[in-house]
């Protein structure tokens, strides 16, 4: 989303000119920023789904990332997203992959990137930071002279399947662009630029194609839900599934970001399935969910605690498990029920944090203290 070739921007500069003389005066030219508040379309739960009073209210946030110097040693990769305003302050939040290249501990920024907002005005930006495990970034823009429409953040807390949303950005370099859809479904798994998934991704059937990286998803009273991240395709053209980033992940990325400058998440170093009655009935396991662990990184976090992992190899229902391994049931007392839970509680704690895991190993049911670690860049995808 992120390969369109774009002309090299003008930058202008201005010049503060001086007098002479015994009575010497210096003109100073000041500038100011103006910071637009986005008003929101009313408070009531049935409010009506407009796309073009949607798009009115926001279009002005959302904004062109042009990055350049992104093929490595050449320097002359040139990539093109979408992004959007979300303080007064001048930053703006996009894609990680908008304004890197490579994967995982090969991931560089680009050499230089430039925002350019929907009055036309086209400024360069710095990479405050990215965070490559759920593929976000923040970027800084001197704001003299801009008007900022800074976009507010919502919740995806009480969102259902089949809510409308709007997506606003510049698929193949068409600015502003709107397009509308609806969630096509939620808590998705969707890759990020490590060896981790992002969990809790929202799909949705709004256009989204090459150019809409790094742009908001946004509910029908134009808050943000997510950050159009990714498409599914056979073709390289949009197909209707797209995936958004979502908004509470993002605003936990943002907030790590504008702290330290970059992202750091717990990690256990488990492989794991999740389990369903079929699977453990066929495995003979004593419950029906909960993570399965199929493999531990050496050196690990669940290594140093000893978890077991399963051995061997056996087929059910075309698929390949180790038998053997612990069930984890519960972080803290938090269930584990569906595929992606476990990597999503987690988040909820920092490297170093100490948590304790209900485990079932065989007919035994123990509880297991583990000393979280952080996450590898290039480690493979295990919890």
């Amino acid at each position: 989303m992120r390969r369109a070739a774009l002309a090299a921007a003008a930058l202008a500069v201005l010049l503060a000119g001086c007098g002479g003389g015994k009575t010497a005066t210096q003109t100073v030219k000041s500038t100011t920023t103006r910071v637009e508040v986005v008003r929101q379309a009313g408070e009531a739960e049935g409010v009506a789904f407009d796309p073009g009073a949607i798009y009115q209210r926001a279009a002005p946030g959302v904004v062109t990332v042009i990055s350049t110097g992104l093929s490595g040693g050449t320097g002359s990769g040139t990539g093109l997203g979408s992004g959007f305003v979300v303080s007064g302050a001048g930053e703006v939040a996009t894609n990680a992959h908008v304004v890197t290249s490579g994967e995982g501990p090969d991931i560089r920024k680009a050499s230089q990137v430039y925002v350019r907002f929907n009055d036309h005005n086209q400024v360069p930006a710095q990479v405050v930071g990215f965070d490559p495990f759920a593929d976000v970034a923040l970027l800084k823009v001197d704001p003299a002279g801009l008007t900022l429409r800074p976009l507010p953040l919502g919740t995806t807390r009480d969102l259902r399947v089949g809510a409308p949303v709007a997506a606003i950005g510049s698929p193949f370099g068409e600015d502003q662009s709107l397009s509308v859809g609806v969630v096509s479904a939620l808590d998705r798994s969707i890759d990020s630029l490590t060896g981790f998934a992002t969990t809790g991704a929202i799909q949705t059937d709004a256009a989204i194609n090459h150019g809409n990286s790094g742009g908001p998803l946004l509910d029908a009273r134009g808050r943000v839900l997510g950050i159009n991240a990714q498409i599914q395709t056979e073709t390289g053209d949009g197909s209707g599934v797209g995936f958004a980033v979502p908004v509470d992940t993002v605003r936990r990325s943002l907030d790590q970001l504008r702290r330290d400058g970059r992202a750091r998440y717990a990690y256990l170093g488990v492989e794991s399935v999740a389990l369903y009655p079929q699977l453990a009935n066929h495995f003979g396991l004593p419950v029906n969910s909960g993570a399965w662990i199929q493999g531990i990184s050496s050196g690990g976090p669940a290594d140093d605690a000893k978890l077991n992992a399963g051995s061997g190899e056996e087929r059910f229902q075309d698929q390949s498990y180790r038998p053997g391994g612990d069930v984890v049931t519960a972080v803290d007392g938090k269930p584990i029920r569906a595929e992606s839970d476990l990597a999503k509680v987690l988040l909820d704690y920092a490297p170093g944090d100490t948590v304790t895991l209900d485990v079932r190993r065989g007919d035994q049911r123990k509880q297991v203290r583990v000393k979280l670690g952080e996450r590898p860049l290039g480690s493979p995808r295990t919890g």
